[in-house]
């Protein structure tokens, strides 16, 4: 399991970073559009379009690495004031709960990303570009995401077995028990 977490791992950090590029790149191509349009009265054609492809990428490819991190957002007034097999049943919970729904995120993402190839589907502009990418990589994100959700939900598991805290725990309040 933990060659396989390794993976994951890695694979989530790599996507992240080709998002975080795209960032860059959504960030440099608006600038150039304002400055363009503003500045020198030439307009850069298309960084509406690109800017919205990007966008999937960005948000759906760091949606694994923050949960390698166990970085989304939750409500920790009552899970602080549980004991580690509490908190471990709380995480089984809420990782059943979440491979559910991006489950279904995905069931639907793929249905849409062949549409969208079978059709070549497109953006409407000067340029025009072509949506399916983003949709497979929304699909992507989402595989990713569960994958990382069924490991977490195995170590959990374990955890509620064992009685033992988290081992990545990112604020680093959660007490280990041994």
């Amino acid at each position: 399991m933990k060659l396989v977490s390794k993976i994951v791992e890695r694979l989530a950090l790599v996507v992240l970073l080709i998002g975080g590029m795209g960032m860059l790149f959504s960030m440099f191509l608006g600038v150039a559009d304002i400055v363009g349009t503003q500045v020198l009265l030439i307009p850069v054609p298309g960084p509406r379009e690109l800017t919205e492809s990007t966008m999937v990428l960005i948000v759906f490819g760091a949606l694994a690495y923050a949960q390698i991190r166990r970085s989304h957002i939750r409500v920790e007034l009552v899970y602080f004031q549980m004991p580690p097999r509490v908190r471990a049943v709380m995480d089984v919970i809420t990782d059943l709960a979440a491979i559910a729904f991006y489950g279904l995120i995905l069931q639907q993402a793929i249905g849409e990303a062949q549409y969208s190839l079978q059709i070549n589907e497109a953006t409407v502009g000067l340029i025009r570009f072509p949506l399916w990418p983003a949709r497979f990589i929304l699909a992507a994100g989402c595989a990713l995401m569960i994958l990382q959700l069924t490991l977490h939900l195995i170590e959990d598991l374990i955890r509620i077995k064992t009685g033992a805290g988290l081992e990545n725990d990112p604020l680093g309040v959660i007490q280990k028990v041994e």
